[in-house]
């Protein structure tokens, strides 16, 4: 069961981040952050599907975890959560198209190695 919760929680946040990112960089620079303009910016994005879908995946991701707590110990949950870096490193390659360095690759592999470690 805990590894059923730990792969919802993980699908759900890497699936909540790439499309807030995506969003995000459709949205373009936010510049002004006075309560007044922040709040056209706010409808504009909420009325957008996938940012509605990221935010529905964001709560599926928290309550995954605070269920995985009940059952694994933080010792495990936490660090077994880091995969997502992995997964979102891949997908920011290969679905948003952005350059991804060596050097975070690596990071990725190193985070990876230690995920591998914590499932022994």
């Amino acid at each position: 069961m805990k590894w059923l919760l730990l792969a919802l929680m993980v699908t759900a946040t890497v699936a909540s981040d790439l499309l807030q990112s995506h969003e995000m960089k459709r949205q373009g620079e936010i510049a002004d952050f006075r309560l007044r303009a922040l709040g056209p910016v706010f409808g504009a994005l909420f009325q957008r599907w996938r940012m509605i879908v990221a935010v529905a995946c964001m709560a599926i991701s928290f309550f995954s975890f605070l269920q995985l707590l009940r059952i694994a110990d933080l010792s495990f949950a936490v660090p077994a959560s880091a995969a997502t870096y992995v997964l979102e490193t891949f997908l920011a390659k290969t679905v948003l198209k952005e350059q991804v360095a060596w050097q975070r690759w690596a990071g990725a592999a190193m985070v990876a190695g230690g995920v591998l470690l914590l499932s022994v």
